[in-house]
C-alpha cells in the first residue's frame, strides 16, 4: 500500500515531515510526498472567508498518481462544506482521497498560545479518522475511538489516535479484502 501526502501551498515543510512520519509509522506502509498543490481558483469563498473542501478534493484527484492507493491532502486553510460552518477534514468513503485542515487544530485559531505538539497530536487523530473513511469505516459511538465524530476540537482531544477494537477489526478485514 502506498499513501501519498499532498500539501496544499503554504503548509510548513516541518509539519508535513511530522505527518508523513506518523502515517508511515501508524500504517506501516510506504509514503510519498507529492509537490504542493496550488489552491484551486474556485476554492475560496470570500463571503465565508473559508475554502470549500470539495474543490480541494476535486483538484487533488486530478493530480493523484495512479500508483498512490490513498491520497492525504493537507491544508493549513480553514475549510467548509456548504451544510456545515466548518470541518476538520473530509474523505471519500471507500474512495482514494482524504483531506485534513490544520487550521482549527492549532491553538492560535482560538486566540491561544501556539502548541505545535498539541496540533500534531490532533492531526494524527484526524488522519486516522479521515483515512479510515477512505477504507469504508463510518463514525463510531466510542468517543475515544479515532473514528468518533468530532464537531469541535474538544471532541478531538478526547479521542485516541487509534481505533477501538471493533473499528480495528473492521479495518483489518477491509485491508485483507483489498490484498493489503
Amino acid at each position: 500500500m502506498l499513501i501519498g501526502l499532498l500539501p496544499v501551498e503554504g503548509v510548513a515543510g516541518a509539519d508535513m515531515d511530522a505527518l508523513e512520519a506518523f502515517v508511515t509509522r501508524h500504517y506501516g506502509c510506504a509514503t510519498r510526498r507529492l509537490p504542493d498543490l496550488a489552491m484551486p481558483a474556485d476554492g475560496y469563498d470570500a463571503h465565508r472567508s473559508q475554502y470549500e473542501a470539495t474543490a480541494l478534493l476535486k483538484a487533488a484527484l486530478l493530480v493523484r498518481p495512479a500508483d498512490v492507493d490513498r491520497l492525504l491532502v493537507v491544508t493549513d486553510k480553514d475549510i467548509f462544506i456548504p451544510m456545515l460552518t466548518f470541518i476538520f477534514g473530509q474523505a471519500q468513503v471507500e474512495g482514494p482521497t482524504a483531506l485534513l485542515s490544520l487550521a482549527r487544530l492549532k491553538q492560535e485559531f482560538y486566540g491561544m498560545t501556539g502548541r505545535r505538539d498539541l496540533m500534531l497530536e490532533r492531526a494524527h487523530k484526524e488522519i486516522v479518522h479521515e483515512l479510515g473513511h477512505t477504507f469504508g469505516l463510518v463514525h463510531c459511538q466510542d468517543r475515544q475511538c479515532a473514528m468518533a465524530l468530532s464537531i469541535n476540537v474538544t471532541n478531538i482531544d478526547i479521542k485516541r489516535d487509534s481505533l477501538c477494537g471493533g473499528c480495528a477489526r473492521n479495518l483489518a478485514g477491509r485491508l485483507e479484502a483489498l490484498g493489503w
